[in-house]
């Protein structure tokens, strides 16, 4: 398996492919190449996922290259719409996916919930300027962690009460300076939850390449329920990592770097496509980078204290700023 120092050095690379670019290999080497020349370059030794935007046609090179080096493909439209993957495995790992299967607790899903409202708190925390309406959110939120934190036995409904009533808090303060109207995954009705679901995207993929490092059966969770063709144990442990996007999303407002003129509004969805969509993505990627290693770290800690049937207080958490 991929040590931490080993990952360290791994790169992750997004590939927006225009009119006329092509992807090919050199020597071990990736190259993307214009009618200009070559745009980048970077050795297959030290590739570890690599988002391709745009059209291209896949070679069996690619995907010889992707088995025998050990990275995973994310193929995405330039709509910035997922279609299509080829991950990086770790095959026959039956003890891991035996345990995963007998699992029917619901400690690590409050652990996993507790960590992600900490983070939804640190993060209001950050604000400068703290209203009478901001303190008392930051207070709720403290005290929807310590229901999960009680010594009384939540059922499944009620964490998913708790979590959905501290998103809530949460996001109608975190960007209540940006006319917002609630958190609406993939219907994009504004500009903040379109940048919000391309980030989510970003790091749903990263932490799918990360738990197949290890032989995870990403389909089965621990909160998320099981459900046809849904990446489960995903949804469940980016949970602590979102609020790493919801910041930089509040940043490149704060600081001018979204323009409404960038933005497409067809059939009342909000839109980006090409060019206009490269700052975007790279600072939403920019982001998340910042903290691979603590993510990778944290995938790390969970299958090593998932395979030792550990105490809860031994399972990782995600810190954050």
């Amino acid at each position: 398996m991929l040590s931490a120092p080993d990952f360290e050095q791994k790169k992750i690379i997004v590939a927006m492919l225009s009119h006329g670019e092509r992807m090919s290999f050199k020597n071990d080497n990736i190259i993307i190449s214009g009618k200009d020349g070559i745009r980048h370059q970077s050795s297959c030794y030290r590739l570890f996922a690599l988002f391709i935007v745009g059209h291209i046609t896949v070679t069996s090179g690619l995907l010889q290259r992707a088995k025998k080096f050990g990275f995973s493909i994310i193929l995405m439209t330039h709509g910035l719409i997922p279609y299509g993957s080829w991950l990086a495995k770790a095959e026959g790992n039956v003890l891991l996916r035996r345990k995963q299967y007998a699992y029917d607790k619901l400690d690590i899903a409050k652990h996993v919930i507790h960590n992600k409202i900490e983070q939804q708190t640190t993060s209001l925390k950050l604000r400068r300027k703290k209203s009478k309406e901001l303190k008392k959110a930051i207070a709720h939120l403290k005290g929807y962690q310590a229901q999960l934190q009680g010594s009384g036995v939540l059922e499944l409904q009620e964490i998913l009460g708790i979590e959905g009533i501290a998103s809530r808090v949460y996001f109608s303060h975190m960007f209540d300076e940006m006319n917002w109207k609630g958190r609406r995954p993939r219907v994009k009705h504004d500009i903040v939850n379109l940048l919000l679901d391309i980030g989510y995207t970003q790091l749903f993929h990263l932490m799918d390449a990360m738990l197949n490092l290890y032989g995870f059966d990403t389909y089965q969770g621990v909160y998320h329920q099981t459900f046809y063709q849904r990446k489960s144990l995903v949804c469940d442990l980016v949970e602590p990592f979102r609020s790493i996007i919801d910041l930089q999303v509040r940043k490149s407002f704060k600081l001018g770097q979204v323009h409404e003129d960038d933005f497409s509004f067809v059939n009342g969805q909000y839109r980006i496509f090409g060019e206009k969509a490269k700052p975007y993505i790279t600072l939403l990627l920019k982001s998340l980078l910042e903290h691979k290693q603590e993510m990778f770290l944290y995938v790390q800690s969970y299958y090593r204290a998932f395979m030792k049937d550990a105490d809860i207080n031994q399972f990782p958490v995600f810190y954050g700023r």
